[in-house]
């Protein structure tokens, strides 16, 4: 190595670049492993990105013609100058042994971003929808995923609880490209290609999770799964990682000559804490169709728990609408009925009782106010199914505890695994775990589930939302929904990520999640707005390019995930339509009525640093602000005239000799969680930090982004 080391010092001499990339790989070749997972990273990854206008100093390429097939010139140039009046650009060939320019119609360029370059992001609103009152928002955002992840360690940076991910299974049928092209069968680098794809990926995504507590889930077949599990256990050598294999056709996918192929894999990925809890792996999935589970050594009883919430976080103020009277009979103990969530100045003193109830409340024995595990509506639809009970009721004190059963128990009441076998004088039900059911506390590695069936549960869900529009291979709503609840059932306020989002079914079953438990859960779903392969040689046939809306309208970000999303939660089609059909298993409702869920679409977008910061690209920065503190509530999507503005879970203040109000308008807000200044001198940040109530996170814009996107951008692995 000593030697190398003296001959790049020479070539850095000569020639700084080429001693620079000679370097740089010499470091690739060295960090290899003497046994483990090698494979070629390549050159970093190259993305095109018609929507952005061109700038000076930009790397740009020239299209083909417009009615062209061919694929154009793939080399890159530089911006040299623009010329506005004449709408076009001059440009130099980059990487060349002699200099050649050319001045080219800046309608005939689209920019490059190579992964090593720094970038400096932006959100633009697409349109939203909200039916879930102050519940979080759900974000879809159209966007070359690395770039996506990258923005994302500025807003969630160890805050994501789950990640769940179904990349493309490198079939050699066109399912992914890679530098703009497509990834035949054929290329020998077809697997080096996949694996330097996707660590890139899960380098930046390993910033994203909960070290002390979270989740990666990623679904993938036999193509690349011997591959994925070691390159997992390289990148994450601190997780658990263990997996599952699941039956997603049980008539299998015909290959003439082999085994038909009938199932996937699934890898978990555990850090921390993160564990499948007791109570959900006692929980199959949904919708079993096993016939031979190890017959139970005991009668189980039903095991109801402590509806009020215990955690340090679900106080009262976090949650308003989840702190409610439930009204209890004074003499039997019965739960008379529910009343409704009572706001934050509202004193609990001041709500009336019902003639001969008291009112209960989910108070710590400190008299502590916390919150109550279930919305109202949810305890009341659970209570008049039996669901819910008052044990050791104290008549003199006035005391005991309220109890209900969750989510995973009153499915398996619903598929028989527990058998009901009559209810109480309150109506609560009785009954015990059904005769040969297994109770063991470690669920099975094998799941082959009815509701998992790649067909009914994801083509002809997919055919219910969005009538007539096709996606290949959409995984089952209830596979993806079985395997979140194994590790986000117990976590109400979960952040779920997936960013290879598809058709969009993460979010969807997330949202299912929620309205089983009352959760408020959030997903953020990432994708591009690619056009599938066998409708692109059509559009540029028409004289269309990416970048142009009859073409982009065609994409999957756009024809897919957001309508999908949208139908989910509205519950009606595209053309307005109620959708057709019912949810099956866990719960079983018509699809029409939708959820009581907020989402929001976003588009990627690519700021200039200088913009940034003297504040002038602040539209496209707000959607970041927003989301870091929690996408909730109003955003503040434009500079306040009076120097500060405050929102549900946020402040800003850009003017600081305008702190006092400012001040004085967080100190009142009950559940404002960050303050982001605007200055730089950092003795004017510290003074305002200094005043800030306990618990807000103070921000400082825009040095605190600018520093995070200067972070290495040049990793080992590009």
């Amino acid at each position: 190595m000593s030697r190398l080391t003296d001959l790049i010092a020479k070539a850095k001499a000569k020639d700084p670049q080429l001693g620079a990339d000679l370097d740089r790989e010499i470091k690739i070749l060295s960090s290899r492993l003497p046994f483990g997972l090698n494979f070629e990273r390549h050159s970093p990854e190259v993305v095109e990105l018609p929507l952005r206008p061109v700038r000076k100093g930009d790397k740009v390429r020239i299209l083909p013609e417009r009615g062209s097939t061919k694929k154009g010139d793939q080399r890159l140039w530089q911006v040299k100058a623009i010329h506005k009046a004449k709408k076009a650009a001059d440009l130099e060939l980059l990487g060349a042994a002699d200099i050649e320019t050319q001045t080219v119609a800046l309608s005939d360029l689209v920019v490059i971003a190579e992964f090593r370059d720094t970038i400096w992001p932006g959100l633009v609103s697409t349109g939203k929808v909200q039916r879930g009152g102050d519940k979080p928002f759900h974000s879809v955002i159209n966007g070359e995923n690395y770039h996506v992840l990258k923005a994302l360690t500025y807003t969630h940076r160890g805050k994501v609880d789950a990640i769940y991910i179904d990349p493309p299974y490198n079939t050699g049928a066109k399912d992914w490209k890679y530098n703009n092209d497509y990834v035949e069968g054929d290329d020998i680098y077809r697997h080096s290609k996949w694996l330097a794809m996707i660590e890139r990926r899960l380098l930046v995504a390993k910033e994203l999770l909960n070290p002390a507590n979270s989740v990666l889930i990623v679904a993938i077949d036999e193509k690349e799964f011997l591959r994925l599990g070691l390159l997992l256990e390289q990148i994450f050598p601190e997780g658990n990682v263990s997996m599952v294999t699941s039956v997603i056709s049980a008539k299998g996918a015909v290959r003439p000559g082999r085994f038909s192929r009938v199932e996937e894999h699934i890898y978990f990925v555990f850090f921390g804490t993160a564990t499948v809890e007791w109570w959900s792996s006692n929980m199959l999935p949904s919708g079993s169709n096993e016939d031979t589970r190890e017959a139970a050594q005991e009668l189980a009883p039903i095991e109801w728990l402590l509806l009020r919430r215990r955690e340090p976080t679900s106080v009262r103020a976090a949650r308003p609408n989840q702190f409610y009277p439930i009204f209890v009979n004074l003499i039997n103990g019965h739960i008379h009925s529910v009343g409704d969530a009572i706001t934050t100045d509202v004193d609990r003193y001041s709500v009336p009782s019902p003639d001969g109830t008291v009112a209960m409340w989910p108070l710590k024995p400190d008299g502590t106010e916390m919150l109550w595990g279930l919305t109202p509506d949810v305890l009341r639809r659970n209570l008049a199914a039996g669901y819910v009970r008052v044990d050791n009721w104290k008549p003199a004190k006035k005391t005991g505890s309220v109890k209900y059963l969750q989510t995973g128990v009153i499915a398996k009441i619903k598929s028989g695994d527990i058998t009901v076998t009559g209810r109480t004088d309150d109506g609560s039900v009785i009954g015990h775990v059904s005769v040969g059911v297994h109770t063991g506390t470690s669920p099975k590695r094998v799941w082959n589930m009815k509701s998992h069936n790649a067909e009914t549960g994801g083509t002809n869900m997919i055919s219910a939302l969005i009538p007539g529009r096709r996606f290949p291979f959409p995984k089952s709503l209830y596979a993806v929904e079985d395997a979140l609840r194994f590790v986000v059932a117990h976590k109400p306020e979960a952040v779920v990520l997936d960013f290879f989002s598809g058709s969009g079914t993460t979010a969807h079953a997330v949202m299912r999640l929620n309205k089983q438990d009352g959760g408020r859960r959030q997903c953020i779903s990432v994708t591009n707005n690619e056009v599938a392969a066998d409708e692109q040689k059509k559009l540029r046939e028409q004289s269309l390019r990416p970048g142009d809306y009859d073409w982009e309208k065609w994409g999957i970000c756009d024809f897919i995930t957001k309508p999908r999303v949208q139908a989910a939660i509205t519950g009606r089609t595209p053309d307005g339509e109620p959708i057709k059909g019912n949810y099956r298993f866990t719960d079983d409702f018509p699809i029409s009525e939708g959820f009581e869920e907020n989402a929001e679409f976003f588009t990627l977008t690519y700021e200039a640093e200088k913009s940034v910061s003297h504040n002038l690209a602040y539209a496209n920065i707000a959607p970041l602000l927003w989301l870091r503190a929690g996408a909730r509530g109003k955003r503040i999507d434009k500079l306040p005239a009076e120097g500060w503005a405050v929102a549900n879970a946020y402040g800003l203040l850009s003017a600081v000799d305008q702190a006092t109000p400012f001040i004085e308008a967080i100190s009142q807000a009950s559940d404002l969680r960050v303050a982001f200044i605007v200055t730089d001198d950092d003795r004017h940040f510290q003074a305002v930090t200094r005043r800030l109530p306990k618990g807000v996170e103070p921000v400082r814009l825009y040095e605190s982004y600018l520093t995070n996107f200067s972070f290495n951008n040049g990793e080992l692995t590009e």
